[in-house]
């Protein structure tokens, strides 16, 4: 038995089930879901499949909690900046638009993951209400920044409007996202930031530029 694999046996059930969650990713991320095999897992984590088997009972669940991991450390790294901004609502709109549109949230692995698990978002009932859940806490999170700022700057706007602003605001965010995960090089540093703060300041209203 390797240092490693002695090292897993100490480990706790979640610092286990996290060690295999990031094995899968890993090779998703290299060969997509359907070359991220069971065994490719084991080898990865360096433990048996039949320990993989312990924490999940198919492969399906843990691609799906694979899946469900990524998004969620996705959004949450996002949003960390305009957390611990103490400043303004707006300051903190602002810090989430740039967090969202630069590295390490910008980065092609993370492109690569999304794309990789599209299909079976598509395709399989438990992928899709994951995907659904995940979109619905970002947006809901962009929603609630963007009710703060506009009530500070004195514009409040009906939740129906606030509701549309967000939707708007986020697909602007996926469509800048991709493209600097897909095409790096094709912009200078701080450039996608640059777009995104002027678009979303003209979808809502206020200027987030300053």
């Amino acid at each position: 038995m390797t240092q490693d694999r002695r090292k897993f046996t100490r480990e706790s059930p979640e610092q286990r089930k996290l060690a295999l969650i990031e094995a899968t990713l890993e090779l998703v991320a290299e060969n997509g879901v359907r070359g991220a095999t069971v065994r490719g897992i084991a080898e990865r984590a360096e433990v048996t499949q039949g320990l993989i088997r312990h924490y999940f009972s198919t492969k399906e669940e843990l691609v799906l909690a694979a899946y469900d991991h990524h998004m969620t450390q996705m959004t949450n790294q996002t949003f960390s900046g305009s957390e611990q901004v103490e400043g303004t609502a707006l300051e903190r709109l602002r810090a989430l638009v740039v967090s969202s549109l630069t590295p390490p949230v910008v980065d092609p692995r993370s492109l690569a993951l999304w794309a990789a698990f599209l299909n079976k978002v598509q395709h399989d009932a438990g992928m899709r209400e994951t995907h659904a859940k995940t979109y619905l806490d970002f947006r809901n999170r962009l929603e609630a920044l963007i009710r703060a700022a506009l009530e500070e700057a004195g514009k409040p706007a009906e939740d129906a409007r606030l509701l549309q602003l967000a939707i708007a605001g986020n697909a602007l965010i996926d469509g800048l996202w991709m493209e600097g995960g897909a095409l790096p090089e094709a912009f200078a540093p701080g450039e996608l930031s640059e777009i995104g703060l002027t678009s979303i300041g003209a979808i809502i209203g206020l200027d987030l530029t300053g």
